[in-house]
């Protein structure tokens, strides 16, 4: 998604080997060498070309005066020069030959990239642009600023709108578009949170207000609705049949709407890649296809046309202290399908488990600092919570689950993802004033909105 404040050689040296030739001399004769017969040869040598060059004088002299001669020169010339171009002829039929069975030999990249019943690039972009749309969100940003004016120097709070610009995709034909949930949902270094408006701009620059019907920031979806009937609705593939090395193209409106609808095509460079985007653990689709600021939302299409990926991430172009490029990643729409049907449906993830409770991870300067081990420390427990029901009480330290040691949230929370919703989980505690560790056995609770 992209932000605009309103407010304003080394060259390659070739040695070439030392040609070696063999000359066959003629045999020596028993004559003794005379001193002049060099001398005598260069004569000899210029008085033959002078004998050649006469000879051919006399020749033309003559051939001018017998006209038989002359003809029998010219059939005899241009028997030579058909003979030649036949010979041309001949070698470039064999040249277009080599070229034409090389051709049939060695396809194209798109060939090679492509499935059996793949489209033409031109007609996929053309049968999938119309269902591509601009996505438009404004967000409330409050600062805080000091006034330098005043006595009092009590900090005063200042409002400003924050326009972020995305991609989305029309899945249904009466408005339902799916995009991701960051350009909806600022976790940005503003943190506005859920836009105050977004609006979805068509390929045909038709404009309509549209209503956010759910959204998921852990995996990046939102659905979003507009009242509008006869869309043309994308097909959609099944991103698990995907392969490595092949052909998939992106569109989407990088860095605004000024460049809508922008075409860069690739290959599948890895599926189920496992990365962190804003702190969350995801699987996605790996291409080098170019994505950028603005990409966000924007359908993965694989040879056939159909969308088998949300565009959705790129590696930064500067990677710690190296240069990276084509690095782009794409939501696994069959992944995806569960969550968009849940969005729709509820207007949240249904199944999703948690245990009820706010935490602070123990590093190991925590641990020798405090005297306590590391692990998941429990901050407060939620009213009503699993935990609350199971009996987890606040400063407990969670040090492992299922039976696998815990060192921190994130791997708590790699434990949970395997479970859902009304499936139990036992859990290690280390509890303050016990002298052996406790097996606390929970039922784990659904997620909903109000419960987050």
């Amino acid at each position: 998604m992209t932000y605009n404040n309103n407010n304003d050689e080394n060259k390659n040296i070739y040695e070439a080997p030392e040609n070696s030739y063999s000359y066959s001399a003629e045999p020596e004769k028993n004559e003794k060498p005379h001193k002049n017969r060099g001398f005598l040869k260069a004569v000899a040598f210029v008085l033959s070309l002078v004998i050649v060059g006469a000879g051919s004088v006399q020749v033309y002299k003559y051939a001018e005066k017998n006209p038989k001669v002359s003809t029998m020169e010219e059939d005899s010339s241009e028997e030579s020069e058909s003979s030649e171009e036949s010979k041309s002829e001949s070698s470039a039929e064999n040249i277009n030959s080599l070229s034409s069975s090389s051709s049939e030999k060695l396809p194209s990249l798109i060939d090679l990239a492509s499935r059996k019943d793949a489209m033409s690039v031109p007609d996929i972009v053309e049968n999938a642009m119309p269902s591509v749309v601009g996505v438009s969100s404004t967000f409330e940003y409050t600062s805080q600023s000091i006034d330098m004016w005043g006595f009092s120097g009590r900090p005063s709070n200042q409002t400003e709108e924050i326009k972020g610009t995305g991609t989305g995709i029309i899945m249904t034909e009466d408005g339902y578009i799916i995009t991701n949930a960051h350009v909806v949902y600022d976790t940005s270094e503003y943190n506005c949170g859920a836009a105050k408006s977004v609006s979805v701009v068509l390929s045909d620059e038709t404009e309509y207000d549209a209503k956010v019907m759910g959204c998921d920031v852990e995996t990046d979806i939102a659905v979003l609705k507009i009242d509008a009937k006869n869309l043309k609705a994308a097909e959609f593939g099944n991103s698990n049949d995907i392969k490595v090395g092949e052909l998939v193209i992106a569109i989407g409106n990088p860095l605004g709407f000024e460049l809508f609808g922008s075409v860069t095509s690739g290959i599948v460079s890895a599926t189920n890649r496992e990365i962190t985007v804003n702190e969350k653990q995801m699987k996605l689709i790996q291409t080098d296809a170019a994505i950028n600021s603005g990409n966000s939302g924007g359908p993965l299409l694989n040879s056939c046309g159909q969308v088998i990926g949300i565009n959705s991430a790129k590696m930064s172009s500067s990677y710690g202290s190296a240069s990276v490029e084509g690095l782009g990643f794409a939501i696994p729409i069959s992944e995806a399908k569960t969550i968009i049907d849940d969005l729709i449906n509820y207007g949240y993830v249904t199944g999703r488990p948690q245990i009820g409770i706010q935490t602070q991870d123990v590093s190991d300067t925590i641990s020798r600092f405090y005297g306590i081990p590391v692990g998941v420390y429990v901050v407060s427990v939620s009213e009503g919570s699993s935990a609350e029901f199971a009996g987890i009480k606040e400063g407990d330290v969670i040090i492992g689950a299922q039976g696998e040691p815990v060192k921190n949230l994130e791997e708590l929370n790699e434990i949970k993802k395997q479970y859902k919703a009304g499936d139990e989980i036992t859990l290690t505690i280390s509890r303050q004033g016990e002298d052996e560790d406790i097996e606390i056995t929970l039922v784990l609770q659904e997620v909903t909105p109000d419960k987050e």
